[in-house]
């Protein structure tokens, strides 16, 4: 297992928990954190004992959005070191958002991702966890798109995913405002699944976990991610049937689909043979992923 600066990862049965672990800064973001991310859902992809990953924070945030630590020059890519505006190249002089290139890559995880809210989560603190499948929220937490008070507009694609989870409506008020708003007014509108005490978030989000891990196909899994997520923005239900119907030629001759039916008949927990790193099909022959530009 890697190490990381910003975060800590720990596998366990099946379930990798992603702790951001900078809590005398409340967890801020900042590029390295930006890279340990990105570089751990590389790890848990690549890794067939990896089912699902839960994400939460250490101490008392989630994640109190970017590393303010460089004063009024914080969002002027400009004045950045030379390392960061390199982890940000973009083309056409452009430099790509750190939060963007962190959700871009949630999206395209293999494996489930559930967010265990466990305190203040704004800015990049909130708008990650857009990205992710599942959301949880301690009774601490707290939520906050704060940009148009800080002079800045919505950033890691949460323009694109938000209005997804709650609507377009909900989302302009949370953005146009920026105000902070808690945990129940994100249950209410749908954003987190469900709110829970402190001591029974992580729980409560392992259960999920375990729900997963213990009796689905990690490659079936795997598919449906993809599926449910690049059909959000299809603009067609064809675009759906030309991949789910590969999809179920492809996983219907499967080791996994045997084993399915056969352990439901005998009435024992299944054991899928299948392997997310060398037994998933490519069902997108018309899929190409957009280009930044």
């Amino acid at each position: 297992m890697a190490a990381y600066e910003t975060l800590i990862l720990d596998v366990e049965d099946g379930v990798a928990t992603m702790t951001l672990n900078r809590p005398d800064k409340l967890n801020a973001f900042n590029t390295q954190m930006m890279k340990d991310m990105i570089a751990a859902f590389d790890e848990t992809d690549a890794r067939d004992d990896v089912r699902v990953v839960i994400v939460t924070g250490a101490g008392r945030a989630f994640c109190a959005g970017a590393d303010l630590s460089a004063g009024a020059e914080t969002f002027n890519y400009d004045a950045r070191s030379a390392a960061d505006q390199q982890a940000r190249a973009g083309t056409g002089g452009v430099n790509r958002d750190g939060g963007g290139l962190l959700t871009l890559r949630i999206f395209e995880s293999l494996k489930p991702v559930i967010s265990a809210c466990n305190g203040a989560a704004v800015g990049i603190g909130v708008t990650m966890q857009c990205a992710m499948d599942i959301r949880l929220a301690s009774e601490n937490a707290r939520y906050g798109f704060v940009f148009a008070r800080r002079g800045l507009n919505p950033e890691a694609a949460s323009s694109w995913f938000l209005p997804h989870l709650v609507g377009v409506q909900t989302a302009l008020e949370w953005c146009y405002t920026g105000r902070i708003f808690p945990a129940a007014e994100a249950h209410e509108k749908g954003f987190v699944r469900s709110i829970h005490a402190p001591d029974d978030l992580l729980p409560a989000a392992r259960a999920i976990a375990r729900e997963i891990a213990d009796n689905t196909a990690p490659v079936s899994v795997a598919i449906t991610r993809q599926l449910i997520w690049r059909m959000a923005g299809a603009a067609h239900p064809m675009h759906a049937h030309q991949a789910d119907s590969r999809g179920i030629q492809a996983r219907g001759k499967s080791g996994d689909a045997r084993e399915g039916v056969t352990s439901f008949l005998e009435k024992r927990p299944p054991n899928y043979p299948d392997k997310v790193s060398q037994d998933l099909p490519d069902i997108w022959p018309h899929w190409t992923r957009p280009e930044f530009s």
